[in-house]
């Protein structure tokens, strides 16, 4: 299920389903994946909630708790995943594609996350992939590999500094 509390441009709740159905079945997932599209403020709440972070984040994944989670229809839960409207509309206007393409980048990362990723701690495999799919999936440059290309000068004046071969905020 997708719900849009915020509207993104040329980007409906059924587009963005049908593109997460063709993205969970690409990356491997099983279950229903519902998604919210919605503000920065709520994005922030969020982030602070389910993860110390007292700061808006472009997209959250939560796994669902348990795998006898069912959602409508009785088919079950893979989980869930939050994403800034906001946040998605600033990504695509600094790197030239449309709102609705950055949310469908910001989705198959959260699948992904879904799926057992974790760029943080995986060596590059989930980078690997998100690459493969996005190609695959027909999307502009995907999140990790737009940081991963990114240059240490411009991720300084971006406010970030290199830890443990990531780059993370300040």
């Amino acid at each position: 299920m997708v719900i849009l509390r915020k509207k993104v441009a040329a980007l409906s709740e059924t587009s963005l389903e049908g593109f997460a159905l063709r993205a969970r079945r690409a990356a491997g997932l099983h279950g229903v994946v519902n998604i919210l599209v919605t503000t920065s403020a709520a994005l922030r709440s969020l982030n602070r909630q389910f993860r110390g972070k007292d700061q808006a984040t472009d997209v959250l994944s939560f796994p669902a708790a348990a795998r006898t989670s069912r959602g409508r229809r009785g088919m079950a839960v893979a989980g869930e995943i939050a994403i800034s409207a906001d946040i998605a509309a600033q990504n695509a206007a600094r790197f030239g594609h449309s709102p609705g393409a950055e949310v469908k980048i910001l989705t198959l990362h959260g699948i992904l996350h879904l799926a057992g990723f974790d760029h943080e701690r995986d060596n590059g495999q989930m980078a690997r992939k998100e690459i493969k799919l996005r190609r695959h999936l027909g999307l502009p440059i995907a999140l990790i590999e737009r940081t991963q290309r990114a240059t240490p000068r411009t991720l300084k004046k971006r406010g970030k500094t290199r830890l443990s071969g990531t780059w993370r905020e300040r």
